[in-house]
């Protein structure tokens, strides 16, 4: 009885075991706009977007703060010393004291950079308190209740003024290098949802053959029995049964590899079986150079990195120039009030000026600066040569990506006819060779040929989509909408 429970176990653990797996792994359809869908959100390519669509965006914020007042509280609670120093005495020689004393400081101030000048000017006011310990100790109090300073260089670089001319157009070439990236992640998508497909189709294909190589090769040995075909037909046949198994066995293995790339750039779970839906049908637009370069050259994030770049140059220049000389000015207004009591430290108050200009001009540094200042320039003169080069490299690439979009659709359109003749063909030579009209060298021909004519329209249409959203990738635009590509940033930086 005992042999009999344990015999039935080890029969029904594997079945158990299977049920399992079926239940774990899951099927589900997903068309090409789902793959889309899902890239955009969960792969990983889709997050380094998005995070350097945040740094760029904080950059940015960063900047706009410098525009802005800063309070600023400075206090020490407390600094306490007790300790010995040395000190000269007026006959020249040293000695030592003792200092043991208490510190109490706290300072409110408001700077505002002004980015016209490129100065700061700033408002505070500070209370100090200092009580020493000993014999002679006393306590003392010195409050400014209000103090202006101005810093102004008066002949240097303004970067503030600089950074409000960069900092919006790099803003911006970010956003559009985010829609760009986007697009390009819809790109890869489509490449692997592809490849899948087309293994698909391939394993469809090779298991049809199989099944047919199988039995035509049933009925030429009935056949052969009855002396309609020779040996030799017959032993081809049988090494075509042979040929179709093994490309079966490769095609699931190739089915396998494309469906874990897609299903590990999409971010989905494993135990997910992909079915792909191959796309009804692909949108009958025409491309004209002239309007997809102009919305390029307006929307892409080339033409912010062009400005931009043109503007560091001319920055780095004017910077190199302000370097020839330096003046700053620092100015100080307030009043300040010295009492041993908290309350009268703030009456009457003695007026505190400070007036100071400084002045940095060489006199002799060996042409230094001045090289400096031709090194700057001969670097902006490559930057614009480089510029030069790479719009004529954009504008070629625009060209070139026209020209094949337009043509694939050709091409599409050919390769869906092809597709369906060849069907046709094949089934037709199937039922030709049925009744003994035709060889099999013929019928492995049309089989040949619809397999190839099938993987000839997925191809087709695959590099359909690809041109497709390159160009909305370099024009930020959809042209089946006829819209601009568009993101709510705001929102996006908040998720």
């Amino acid at each position: 009885m005992k042999k009999n429970i344990l015999l039935a176990a080890c029969f029904l653990m594997p079945l158990i075991a299977s049920a399992q797996n079926d239940t774990l792994t899951h099927e589900r359809d997903i068309t090409l706009a789902e793959a889309i869908a899902l890239a955009r959100t969960q792969s990983v390519d889709a997050a380094v977007a998005l995070n350097e669509l945040k740094t760029a965006y904080w950059e940015y914020r960063t900047f706009r703060a410098d525009l802005l007042p800063e309070v600023n509280l400075t206090g020490t609670l407390p600094n306490y010393k007790k300790s010995y120093s040395s000190y000269q005495n007026s006959d020249g020689t040293y000695g030592f004291v003792r200092n043991n004393y208490l510190e109490l400081s706290g300072d409110l101030s408001i700077d505002q950079n002004i980015w016209l000048t490129g100065g700061k000017l700033s408002l505070s006011t500070s209370l100090d308190y200092i009580r020493q310990f000993g014999g002679n100790g006393k306590e003392q109090f010195m409050s400014v209740p209000i103090n202006l300073e101005l810093t102004q260089p008066i002949f240097g670089v303004n970067k503030l003024k600089w950074n409000r001319r960069i900092e919006p157009v790099r803003y911006e070439e970010a956003k559009a290098a985010f829609i760009s990236a986007t697009e390009d992640v819809t790109r890869k998508t489509i490449t692997y949802f592809f490849q899948l497909l087309l293994a698909k189709e391939t394993l469809a294909t090779a298991r049809q053959n199989e099944l047919n190589a199988e039995h035509l090769y049933k009925v030429a040995g009935a056949k052969r029995e009855m002396g309609q075909i020779s040996e030799n037909e017959l032993l081809q046949l049988k090494l075509s049964a042979l040929n179709a198994k093994a490309a079966t066995t490769e095609a699931v293995s190739n089915l396998n590899a494309n469906m874990f790339q897609l299903r590990a750039f999409l971010g989905m779970d494993e135990n997910t079986k992909l079915e792909p839906v191959v796309p009804e049908s692909a949108p009958d637009i025409r491309m004209e150079y002239n309007e997809v370069l102009s919305k390029a050259l307006e929307r892409n994030s080339f033409a912010q990195n062009i400005r931009r770049r043109q503007l560091e140059s001319d920055y780095a220049v004017a910077t190199a120039r302000g370097d020839l000389r330096s003046v700053d000015l620092f100015a100080s207004v307030g009043y300040t009030g010295l009492d041993k009591e908290f309350t009268s430290a703030y009456n009457h108050l003695l007026d505190n000026q400070i007036v100071q200009v400084g002045v940095k001009i060489p006199i002799l540094d060996w042409g230094k600066r001045r090289g400096k200042v031709r090194v700057a320039k001969s670097n902006r003169e490559v930057v614009l040569s480089k510029i030069r080069q790479e719009q004529m490299n954009f504008n070629q690439d625009i060209f070139l990506l026209v020209e094949h979009f337009n043509n694939q659709a050709q091409q599409l359109g050919i390769a869906q006819e092809a597709d369906g003749i060849a069907e046709k063909r094949y089934k037709t030579s199937v039922e030709t060779f049925m009744i003994g009209q035709i060889s099999t060298l013929d019928l492995n021909d049309a089989q040949k040929s619809k397999d190839e004519a099938r993987q000839k329209h997925i191809s087709e249409l695959y590099y359909y989509w690809y041109y497709f959203y390159q160009i909305r990738s370099l024009t930020l635009w959809d042209f089946e909408r006829n819209c601009e590509l568009e993101a709510d940033f705001e929102e996006i930086v908040r998720d």
